[in-house]
């Protein structure tokens, strides 16, 4: 244990214990930018989404990239960890079609309830609740949650491929634009719809080019996989991006670098950076009592999704490739202080979400993309330290950065979520007991688009079946609260 807690510090001329580790510099390198390209999109679909709110889109794209680069900074320099934080989709959709959409708050409160959900992190992670949280899961469902989100991650990669279509008829429509559904209506531009069961998924018809230079790339990657040969996820990226250039799905035209944009990008800051501060956001959150309840409410949604979704993630990608080992994790378990490198990714993580908020951004999170770099090799705080920079570079090189097509990226994410699925054979899926709860994370993580849903379906299946059977008693009091709390926000969701 001892040794293991001293490994877990930088022995003298190795920064990143790369030896302790099994890995090298070439490796790390290689894993870091194979981490940054599967990511790369959250630079522009970040800004593309919260621009709807009312934000600027170039002062976003300029958050978004100083978010991700001290977060993932600090969780190389300090946890000494192979994972990269930005601002997290599904996280972005909540602020912008919920928070301010829906519930009609301006972008500048959601930046505040966004930068007091950070703070909310930072004490549960200090005061060790957030690790308690870990503990309270049975290593049934932590398996099943590690599968889980390979299926996610895999799922993710099938729709940015675009090999998946889906359909639905207007009986099935529910909303447009976040307001009921009329046919008779006018809509003056439609920027989301959401339909219910009737929406029918389906494969998509192969003769479209980004959808064949997708199905070139997972075949690449399958191809150097099975010849061992090193850096085959990064290859693939890379081949299938330029394959890509014939087929008009990589387009180079716009990679040129310019200042004059960063500089633009720049003063257009000055409209978010603070934001959340201003007599529009905190100065006003709370002043309408009317809505304190409701604020209150959002808020503990934010922290729900953000701490379950970072949780998952390192449950389901870290144990499984010895990253958080079971030594580490009894150091966790047992430490005081930051001891255990679990314990100092999951503070990286919590102080990551309020420094995104202070420069105008969404929540920050540990990104699930992170598997793709752990999935080419990557295991130490090197890997995050390369997709870092990589993300500082594109303050000036942005338009490179965009030529890298969703084609290209998303084979990397189907292998990845493949390697990841093997956790499911630690389930005991004949016994029901551990399978409906099993089944309940791992499905509904990859249909409800949500690390965090699957979390909840999974903690509120174990918590049914355990109580019909009679076992209630071996039901974590924490998993308990975090059902409970669980199906209360669905709750309060389901009435608003």
């Amino acid at each position: 244990m001892e040794e293991t807690k001293k490994q877990a510090y930088h022995p003298k001329g190795d920064f990143f214990n790369l030896k302790g580790n099994g890995t090298n510099v070439h490796t790390e390198i290689m894993a870091g930018i194979t981490t940054f390209f599967t990511m790369s999109y959250i630079l522009f679909v970040n800004p593309q989404v919260l621009s709807k709110t009312g934000m600027d889109s170039q002062a976003v794209f300029l958050a978004t990239i100083i978010a991700a680069s001290i977060g993932t900074l600090v969780m190389a320099l300090f946890a000494n960890v192979p994972y990269a934080q930005a601002p997290g989709m599904g996280l972005n959709a909540f602020f912008t079609y919920t928070v301010c959409m829906s519930l009609h708050f301006t972008w500048q409160q959601a930046l505040a309830m966004v930068f007091i959900c950070g703070l909310i992190n930072i004490i549960i992670t200090v005061t060790k609740f957030r690790k308690l949280i870990i503990k309270s899961i049975p290593k049934s469902l932590q398996n099943a949650i590690s599968g889980g989100i390979g299926i996610f991650v895999a799922y993710i990669g099938l729709k940015n491929a675009n090999l998946i279509q889906f359909s639905t008829d207007s009986s099935s429509m529910v909303a447009i634009n976040g307001q009921p559904y009329s046919a008779t209506a006018a809509y003056k531009g439609i920027t989301s719809v959401a339909s219910n069961g009737g929406v029918v998924p389906s494969i998509a018809t192969f003769n479209q080019p980004s959808v064949l230079v997708a199905l070139f790339g997972i075949i690449l990657i399958v191809i150097l996989l099975m010849l061992n040969v090193k850096g085959a996820i990064l290859i693939g990226i890379i081949a299938t991006t330029v394959i890509g250039i014939p087929f008009g799905v990589t387009d180079f035209s716009g990679a040129s670098i310019t200042f004059g944009s960063l500089g633009t990008a720049f003063s257009k800051l000055g409209t978010t950076f603070g934001a959340a501060f201003s007599s529009q956001g905190m100065g006003s959150l709370f002043n309408d009592p009317s809505k304190f309840l409701l604020v209150i409410m959002t808020i503990f949604a934010f922290s729900l999704s953000d701490t379950f979704d970072t949780i998952g993630t390192f449950i389901g990608t870290g144990r499984r490739t010895g990253i958080f080992s079971e030594e580490d994790e009894a150091a966790l378990n047992d430490s005081k202080g930051f001891n255990s490198k679990m314990d100092r990714a999951l503070f990286a993580d919590s102080i990551a979400t309020s420094i995104g908020a202070i420069f105008g951004t969404s929540n920050t999170t540990t990104f699930v993309e992170s598997a793709a770099g752990i999935g080419a090799g990557g295991r130490t705080g090197l890997t995050s330290l390369t997709t870092a920079i990589m993300f500082m570079l594109c303050t000036i090189l942005a338009p490179v950065a965009g030529c890298i097509p969703a084609a290209a990226t998303a084979p990397a994410l189907i292998i990845v979520g493949i390697m990841m699925m093997s956790s499911f054979k630690e389930v005991n899926w004949p016994d029901m007991e551990e399978a409906i709860p099993a089944f309940g994370a791992a499905i509904f993580m990859a249909l409800a688009y949500s690390i965090s849903y699957g979390i909840a379906a999974g903690f509120i299946f174990y918590c049914i079946v355990k109580a019909v059977k009679g076992k209630f008693k071996d039901v974590h009091p924490i998993l308990l609260v975090s059902a409970i709390l669980f199906v209360l926000n669905f709750i309060v969701l389901a009435i608003l």
